[in-house]
């Protein structure tokens, strides 16, 4: 008896829900962990350098690349005896069609890994392995097959590499911005013409035309002489004796892995990482870098902070501070938890109904009518895609704000009061300063909700490839009807619609990480923010 009292107590004290619920949070926290950190190795992971191997099979052929995985071939009817199969990234796309292979090793005689063997990471057609034969300046052999002949690619590789950047500054810079004054004087023009202006308007108009058209022929002037100077070509011979020429200007980065310290590949896995997170995509979003899919979930984010907090915050004190408590304000109340379960789909379909067509059609005809039939705000954009956004998690900002300012003690509100402050002047100086805590906790929310949406983004604005930010040097300087790009749409593009799923799996964890890492650090800055507001004396309430 004793013996079952004193579990009984035992069971009594909550000790065993409290051990129950500690469990359970941890286990959460280790698969959290877990999950991290197998996206971080196979994402980040993947830009470490890796040896390039040169396989030699049975039959005389010889594969050259990287060895990627190794996996237990499934025993046939006919056979139960073990074997195994490697996964070669064999590159060079542009000969073989593919840049992956399946290789039996039973079939494998020999695997080696030669330091002559190069890599090249070109801007088209993914990566190329072979062995340099020849490096061909303006049509003259500069250097051979081993004599001495890196530290001469590696010069000229340099200097048209600057040469490349140089023209990419001018179509990105001057060329854009050529074009931007083109295409609003053309506007003018047109507006200029439908109202019957005069004729000495239209002709100074026409006149600033030529004046332009004339600057982009010597723009495009110096391009041409800017690109008669890339005239260097590097001959490789692949693994099947196959000779290909590939222009220097092509190629992004080239190396010889086997040759390489542990301390260079750091140094490469490093500019990699760099690349990615600065540069633009290319090879359709397999290769390259996400630095427009970053900014534009960013400002996505921020824009819709902006627009949700406010009306989330005044939903909140109306509800509680305002509005009479009755079957009404419950039925608000229901309403508004309802709108938290809706699938996010269909926050999407009423985006793209009433402000894509509705309300920016209408902007389009009352503000941009010499624009139409090209629609400018009529037509998805960043704008609107924030908006939608915003609708999807004002619900959760209603919940937080509402928890929050039945968690202030009634006790403030009546001293207020009874010192001669009106209703406005309590809840502007009393209610509002307590309840910044909960505010924030409700905008945490809300970014950990926005994030990582795909579906409402897909029809309100986000593209594959944007071809420009939504903000740049030209006036206004904020573009919200352009579209824009984002990293959960571009983790769903590159892991599902991609023609070469293999190639573009790096780039899907690597991403993945990265929005994780976003998401992580406005939470962070939110959360350090509201804990500095409490340290000062800011009574919060979660």
């Amino acid at each position: 008896m004793r013996y079952f009292a004193s579990k009984m107590t035992i069971w009594r004290s909550g000790d065993p829900f409290v051990w129950l619920s500690g469990g359970a949070l941890a286990l959460i926290l280790l698969l959290l962990s877990g999950l991290f950190v197998v996206v971080t190795v196979n994402g980040f992971g993947a830009m470490w350098p890796k040896r390039t191997a040169k396989l030699e099979l049975r039959s005389g052929d010889i594969v050259l690349g990287e060895i990627v995985e190794r996996e237990l071939i499934p025993p046939s009817r006919t056979s139960s005896v073990e074997a195994f199969r490697l996964q070669v990234k064999r590159g060079n796309r542009d000969l073989s069609g593919s840049d992956f292979v399946w290789l039996d090793e039973a079939e494998i005689e020999r695997i080696s890994y030669p330091e002559e063997a190069v890599v090249i990471e070109r801007r088209q057609w993914g990566n190329f392995y072979g062995f340099p034969a020849r490096l061909l300046w303006r049509n003259d052999v500069v250097a051979g097959a081993g004599d001495g002949s890196w530290r001469k690619l590696e010069k000229l590789l340099a200097e048209e590499q600057n040469i490349v950047r140089q023209i990419r500054e001018i179509e990105r810079n001057e060329a854009a911005a050529l074009g931007y004054k083109q295409e609003k004087l053309r506007i003018e023009i047109k507006e200029l013409e439908k109202r019957g202006a005069q004729s000495a308007r239209l002709a100074s108009a026409r006149l600033r035309g030529k004046a332009l058209q004339r600057e982009y022929i010597e723009l495009e002037q110096r391009l041409q002489a800017k690109r008669q100077l890339l005239s260097g070509v590097l001959e490789m011979r692949a693994a099947g004796d196959q000779l290909k020429r590939i222009e220097l200007a092509e190629i992004v980065r080239i190396y010889q892995p086997n040759a390489m310290s542990w301390l260079e590949r750091l140094l490469l896995c490093g500019q990699r990482i760099i690349e990615f997170v600065f540069d633009d995509p290319r090879e359709s979003n397999t290769e390259g870098g996400v630095f427009p899919a970053i900014f534009g979930t960013v400002m996505m984010v921020l824009m819709m902070s902006i627009t949700v907090t406010p009306l989330g915050v005044l939903a909140a004190i109306y509800l509680r501070e305002y509005a009479k408590q009755g079957r009404f304000v419950s039925l608000v109340r229901i309403a508004v938890n309802n709108l938290a379960g809706v699938p996010s789909i269909v926050f999407g379909v009423f985006g793209l109904g009433f402000f894509v067509y509705t309300l920016g059609g209408s902007i389009d005809e009352l503000f941009f009518e010499k624009y139409l039939p090209n629609p400018t705000f009529g037509t998805g954009g960043i704008l609107w895609a924030s908006l939608t956004l915003a609708l999807l998690t004002l619900p959760t900002v209603i919940v937080a704000t509402e928890e929050g300012l039945a968690a202030i003690p009634r006790s403030l509100r009546e001293a207020s009061y009874a010192l001669g402050a009106t209703k406005l002047e309590t809840t502007w100086r009393i209610v509002i300063p307590s309840l910044v805590p909960s505010i924030l906790t409700g905008m945490i929310l809300a970014v950990a909700r926005a994030a990582g949406e795909v579906a409402p983004l897909m029809i309100t604005g986000v593209v594959k490839l944007a071809p420009s930010l939504p903000i740049d040097a030209n006036w206004p300087f904020f573009h919200f009807d352009r579209k824009f790009m984002h990293l959960g749409f571009h983790i769903y593009d590159v892991g599902f619609q991609s023609p070469n799923v293999d190639a573009a799996r790096p780039m899907v964890f690597a991403t993945t990480v990265l929005l994780l890492l976003i998401v992580l650090l406005l939470n962070l800055s939110a959360i350090i923010f509201r804990a500095r507001l409490r340290k000062v004396g800011l009574s919060g309430a979660l």
